[in-house]
C-alpha cells in the first residue's frame, strides 16, 4: 500500500463530511487534534455479535491500532438506495484512531449505499489530516474507508442486505 495521498478530486463531500471538514479547517491545528479526538469519543460500542466476535468484522491492518469494520446494508429497492450502518472498533487508547472512527461513523451512518460509495479517496486530506498526523495515519485513514467502501460494494454484488 502506498503512503501517498490520493489525488485531488472534484467531487463534492456529502453534507455531513462537508460540515465536519469546514468545522476542522476553522480551527487552528491544537483545536483542530481536540476535535478529532471528541470526534472519536462518541463513537458507539459495536453492537452484538460484534462485540464478542471481531472475527465477524474486518480488520484494517493498515491503521497502527487494532481497527475493525462491518457495514450492514439494509435490504432496498433498488439496493444501491440501501441505508448504511457503518460499526467499527477502535481501542480508546487510539484517541486519533478513534477520531478517525467517529468521523466516519458520524460523516456515513445512515447514507445510502451510492453516496457511501461516491465519497472521494482523498478526504483525509479535505480533512487537512496532512497537517496534523503522520503518514502512516494518514494511511490508515484512508484505508479505513477504503474497507467501508468495498464492504458496501461487497454487499451490493452478492445481495447481501442485513
Amino acid at each position: 500500500m502506498s503512503l501517498t495521498t490520493p489525488p485531488p478530486s472534484d467531487v463534492p463531500l456529502p453534507p455531513v463530511l462537508a460540515e465536519i471538514a469546514e468545522d476542522l479547517e476553522a480551527l487552528p491545528a491544537a483545536q483542530r487534534l481536540e476535535m478529532l479526538v471528541e470526534l472519536g469519543a462518541s463513537v458507539r460500542a459495536v453492537p452484538e455479535p460484534y462485540a464478542s466476535d471481531t472475527g465477524l468484522m474486518e480488520q484494517v491492518v493498515e491503521c497502527q491500532s487494532p481497527v475493525f469494520v462491518a457495514v450492514e446494508l439494509e435490504p432496498a429497492d433498488p439496493p444501491s438506495s440501501g441505508r448504511v450502518t457503518l460499526h467499527v472498533s477502535a481501542p480508546k487508547e487510539a484517541p486519533t484512531t478513534r477520531g478517525f472512527a467517529g468521523v466516519l461513523t458520524e460523516g456515513l451512518e445512515g447514507m445510502d449505499a451510492s453516496e457511501v460509495l461516491a465519497v472521494p479517496a482523498d478526504l483525509p486530506a479535505r480533512l487537512g489530516l496532512p497537517e496534523l498526523v503522520s503518514p502512516l495515519r494518514v494511511a490508515g485513514m484512508t484505508s479505513l474507508l477504503g474497507r467501508v467502501q468495498r464492504q458496501v460494494r461487497e454487499r451490493l454484488d452478492d445481495g447481501r442486505a442485513s
